[in-house]
């Protein structure tokens, strides 16, 4: 058997299970908000164009109206100003799409704290019982924030100091960014950087640092608790638009059972 029919016989016979880590997308999913005078993308909207009647007897279809960043989405490098002269999200290797993965669970602290930050020493402790990053693979970090994502007051999370949802540290962030393995971070907030990030130095580092080294990021992830620490396979295929800075994207892991 071959490796490719040895995988569609593993996904039709139950010993590869497909786990979707996609959020529904739809005019409820939480979108980030800037505070003035800084812009904000719009939420997501479907204009019908016609729905089995005199503007099309036979067929249904939708124009749809969204931000690049909208839900579950694709940072690519040239999104922030750090990788500017980077990879638009049309020009990501599509062998890149295709990754390990591994997760990285603090949804106690997250719950305990929602401005709680990963730090490079997670990381270590996490290693040292799980073994290292993967080489051209993504962490993910599961803070148990997707339980939320049905309401956006509650996942933004804001009060008049700002958003507090958890994230990752400048130092982990630079650290992840130059020294480890990873292509990238995945989380299930709005956007990879923890909610009060604004105040960090360097302002939002998982941009700076991971989008400035080329790297990428997975946002508004969930079922995260259903994959293990280790082991699983991410696809994660953003819409190829050129000169775009990101891109919806449905991401499946497969799991073996």
């Amino acid at each position: 058997m071959s490796v490719l029919q040895a995988l569609l016989s593993g996904v039709s016979g139950g010993t590869i299970e497909v786990v979707d880590l996609t959020a529904p997308l739809s005019a409820s999913t939480p979108i980030l908000q800037l505070p003035p005078p800084f812009a904000n993308t719009i939420p997501f909207r479907l204009e019908e164009i016609s729905r089995y009647d005199d503007r099309g007897p036979a067929w249904y279809w939708n124009d749809i109206h969204t931000g690049e960043h909208t839900g579950t989405h694709f940072d690519a490098p040239v999104h922030w100003v750090t990788g500017r002269d980077g990879d638009d999200v049309s020009q990501v290797p599509p062998q890149r799409l295709i990754a390990p993965a591994v997760v990285i669970d603090v949804a106690d602290q997250a719950a305990a704290d929602p401005d709680f930050l990963l730090d490079v020493e997670h990381v270590r402790e996490w290693e040292a019982a799980h073994g290292p990053l993967p080489d051209g693979g993504w962490l993910l970090l599961r803070t148990g924030w997707d339980a939320r994502s049905g309401d956006q007051e509650a996942f933004l999370n804001a009060n008049d100091t700002g958003p507090h949802t958890p994230g990752v540290s400048p130092e982990a962030a630079k650290w992840l960014a130059t020294e480890s393995p990873v292509i990238g971070i995945g989380v299930e907030t709005v956007g990879t950087d923890a909610g009060a990030a604004h105040s960090f130095d360097p302002p939002f580092p998982c941009h700076s640092y991971l989008l400035g080294a080329g790297k990428f990021g997975l946002t508004q992830l969930r079922n995260l608790d259903r994959l293990p620490p280790t082991g699983a396979v991410v696809i994660a295929p953003p819409l190829p638009i050129v000169g775009g800075s990101g891109s919806p994207v449905r991401v499946l892991a497969l799991v073996e059972r």
